[in-house]
């Protein structure tokens, strides 16, 4: 009986072990991909924004980029980062507003 309780122990020690593992896997894999560079098509594209929109948050400072040889990137991070500084949820209605 002692021997399976250690087994059961151990086993649990060692499912922890990976569950940690996995979890920093998955948690580098987000880190890269939102270190990933996309062009400026595929920034108006998921934001729905025009080449104009896109120029002025580059010319007002509130969107970083990389350019090369005319060519405009983005880092997902900024964009995410971007989208969050301006994330707004709806007030809720008991006060009244709508």
């Amino acid at each position: 009986m002692i021997e399976i309780m250690d087994m059961l122990m151990n086993l649990s020690r060692d499912f922890e072990i990976v569950k940690t593992y996995i979890q920093s896997l998955k948690r580098t894999r987000m880190d890269d991909f939102k270190d990933t560079w996309i062009d400026g098509q595929d920034v108006m594209q998921t934001l729905h924004i025009s080449k104009r929109t896109l120029q002025s948050l580059r010319d007002e400072g509130t969107l970083n980029f990389s350019r090369i040889n005319g060519k405009f990137y983005y880092k997902i991070s900024d964009i995410d980062a971007l989208l969050e500084a301006n994330y707004s949820r709806k007030k809720s209605s008991a006060d009244g507003t709508h």
